[in-house]
């Protein structure tokens, strides 16, 4: 849309914006292109410096500074994101993660400006930045357990059915309620799904039925709905 400066620190005046193009809201202005160089030098001795303070905290307060500072024509949130995973890695003192704060963040991403907007004219105290940073943490860990157990629940089901004989379409029907399958399962939407006819999704429900992997639902209606049996 608009050409940027690469490889180097900004020389022009910042706006952080988010929404559609002509629909643009402005949340905040970053400090002045003249400020970013000394900026930068103060946020990079202290990152990679040793500071006595948690270094979950350090991580909120490292993406918080990047973020104010917005050095770069493009790509900075993404950095910020970046450089919170780095600082988090580094609190755990392992190689291995299993949960994403990045991702957490796109999605709670009108909360993350709200308390950008708010923090940055709050005279230093970033109490609130902190807090939401936190709850967006927590927030990653309790979605990364949930896919754990969905993920550990599906080998769990596939290990019990090593041996039974299934073919394709239950397969392939099969995984997406293990997913999590939005809505209720009924034989046409099994069709649909297995883009077969209704006919066939039938005789595939009954043979699921008689081998005990799938139920009636206990709700009952007008029209049949299945789910999984407990195992």
């Amino acid at each position: 849309m608009y050409k940027i400066e690469v490889a180097r620190y900004r020389t022009g005046e910042m706006q952080i914006v988010s929404g559609a193009t002509g629909k643009e809201k402005v949340h905040y202005e970053a400090i002045a292109p003249q400020l970013v160089k000394s900026e930068m030098d103060k946020f990079l001795h202290w990152i990679n410096g040793e500071v006595k303070l948690d270094p979950v905290l350090k991580a909120a307060i490292a993406h918080f500074w990047f973020i104010i500072i917005h050095p770069f024509d493009d790509g900075n949130g993404r950095m910020a994101r970046a450089i919170s995973d780095l600082l988090l890695t580094r609190a755990e003192n392992s190689p291995e993660r299993f949960y994403s704060m990045s991702s957490q963040i796109l999605v709670e991403r009108k909360r993350y400006y709200a308390a950008l907007q708010t923090v940055q004219h709050s005279s230093g105290d970033i109490t609130e930045w902190l807090d939401w940073f936190l709850q967006c943490l927590k927030n990653a860990l309790l979605e990364t357990d949930r896919t754990l157990q969905k993920a550990l629940r599906k080998a769990a089901f596939w290990q019990i059915h090593e041996h039974t004989p299934l073919h394709e379409r239950q397969r392939l029907v099969l995984n997406k309620l293990l997913d999590g399958f939005t809505g209720k399962l009924k034989s046409s939407k099994w069709a649909r799904i297995a883009k077969c006819s209704p006919d066939t999704a039938l005789r595939d429900i009954k043979d699921l039925l008689e081998k005990g992997i799938l139920q009636q639902e206990q709700e009952g209606g007008r029209s049949t709905n299945y789910e999984l049996t407990e195992f």
